[in-house]
């Protein structure tokens, strides 16, 4: 499954039941726990950024934000970080709210985040220093005019020398029709690639929960995306407007053969049965 490794540690309280079930368990919470890495990404695009740019970024644009878990982690992450959040789905949206924004963050840290119910192919914000559409979730747009007007807006959205972030997945594996299992804490997650269309490369994907109990949540999360390769989504964003249009590759462990987590400019990549990458595009020529 194309996702991030949560590295969050939580622990139940007494309260609650000794493990999670189906019944119990909150599928929002499960996502964040085993897709979202909030406490990596933050770190990762302020360093970039302030090498790129010569100054720290301050606000982040968190587009398709769900719980806006990452927004969150930005505001706590430094005193002058500032988060804006959107997403079309309310009921989510009021999910972060309750769980997120009322639990991670203290009443300063809160005065410093906004979540915007929007449409992000034209949604108007302040300019942004970041903006981060991350977990693939651009990848609902189906057709290149699509994509290119959400870039498009991107580009007037960001600062004069700002920066936009897509993680982007690939290799052989993504277009297979199969299901992988991880286990997480006391649950295990379950990336179901359900169906792939080779003429169209759209998708059908599905995450499912399963419980120490036997139990589990079927269908949790179903995802009908279009996969856009590399060159696709680089060149849609040179076409939107983007200067200096580049991959970010994930290195490998020497050791283990697997992605060591550190993303550097790259021209060539490896032909991994399964990779993930970053495509990044600056507001500014240099």
């Amino acid at each position: 499954m194309p996702s991030k490794d949560s590295k969050s540690k939580r622990r139940a309280k007494r309260s609650k039941p000794k493990y999670r079930t189906a019944e119990t368990a909150d599928r929002h919470e499960l996502y964040q726990l085993s897709v979202q890495a909030p406490e990596v990404d933050g770190p990762f695009f302020r360093k970039f950024f302030k090498r790129y740019a010569g100054r720290p970024p301050v606000v982040l644009r968190e587009d398709f934000c769900g719980t806006a878990y990452l927004s969150c982690h930005w505001v706590a992450q430094h005193r002058e970080h500032r988060a804006i959040g959107v997403d079309l789905d309310g009921p989510t949206l009021d999910w972060g709210r309750r769980n997120n924004l009322a639990t991670l963050l203290d009443d300063e840290q809160r005065r410093r985040i906004q979540l915007i119910q929007h449409d992000v192919l034209d949604v108007r914000t302040e300019p942004c220093d970041v903006i981060a559409a991350l977990n693939f979730s651009y990848s609902f747009f189906m057709t290149r005019d699509s994509l290119r007007a959400y870039l498009a807006n991107c580009r007037a959205s960001l600062a004069a020398d700002g920066l936009l972030f897509l993680d982007a997945w690939g290799g052989y594996e993504t277009q297979e029709e199969l299901e992988e299992e991880r286990e997480v804490e006391d649950f295990v997650y379950v990336w179901d690639q359900h169906r792939f269309d080779p003429i169209t490369y759209q998708s059908e994907c599905r995450i499912h929960f399963r419980f120490k109990d036997g139990s589990e949540q079927r269908n949790a999360f179903k995802y009908f995306w279009r996969q856009w390769t590399l060159p696709e989504l680089q060149e849609l964003m040179t076409e939107a407007g983007f200067h200096d249009v580049h991959v970010l590759w994930e290195g490998t462990d020497k050791k283990t053969g697997e992605g060591n987590g550190k993303y550097r400019r790259a021209a060539r990549g490896d032909a991994d049965p399964g990779w993930i990458a970053y495509v990044v595009g600056s507001a500014a020529a240099r």
